[in-house]
Parts: C-alpha cells; structure tokens; sequence
C-alpha cells in the first residue's frame, strides 16, 4: 500500500507542476549561452535585431491554462538562451485538443539578437 501511495504522489505531483518540452533551430550565427533570465519576449519586433534561429514549445494543460502558457513562455527564453539569443519575436501561439480531451499549449518565435533597444 505504501508503494502505490508514492507512485499516486508522484503523478499528482508531475501533473500539478507539468513539464514543457521545446526545439531551437539556428538559421543564423549562434552565440555564446546565456542566462534564460537575460531573454526577453517581445510581441512587436524590435527596430534592429538580427535573427539567429527559430524556437518552438509546448506544455500539456493540467490544471491551469495559464501555468501551461508560463511554462511554454519560460522554454522558449530557454531554447533562445541556449542558441545565444536575448530576445524572442512571438510568431505563433495556440492550443493542440487531443482526442480525450487534453489540451496542449504551444507557441513559436525568431530568436534574436538585439542589435540596438
């Protein structure tokens, strides 16, 4: 009984905290890794950047529409970090239905380097 307590926990737990999982691609020159933190997301591009690659991800809805978006949001700074990128032009989201009802959030933006703010 102990045991499939903890297996029970663990699921609630992963469902309650979900996962996003995302891609980069770099179509340009990739730079040094920077911090996920130092990625900024824009909806508008900005006057002058240049791009350095395009980032996709995605998060099943659990519970909270809203924490699956977050999560979507925070990978894609993630991908664009890891390529060098300090900036992500916003080009897609949406919402993917699955038979069963489950919904999952994605989005998609250009990496980019700012050349000036």
């Amino acid at each position: 009984m102990r045991v499939l307590g903890i297996i029970t926990t663990f699921f609630v737990l992963a469902a309650l905290f979900g996962c996003a999982t995302g891609s980069a691609i770099v179509t340009g020159k990739a730079r040094p890794a920077i911090a996920p933190t130092e990625v900024k997301i824009y909806l508008d591009p900005p006057s002058q950047y240049e791009t350095i690659g395009i980032v996709e991800a995605s998060s099943d809805v659990e519970f909270s529409t809203q924490a699956a978006q977050d999560r979507v949001i925070k990978e894609l700074q993630s991908q664009a970090a890891k390529i060098g990128a300090n900036g992500v032009v916003l080009m897609d989201t949406g919402k993917i239905y699955y038979s069963g009802g489950s919904e999952t959030k994605t989005a998609k933006g250009k990496a980019i380097v700012l050349i000036q703010e």
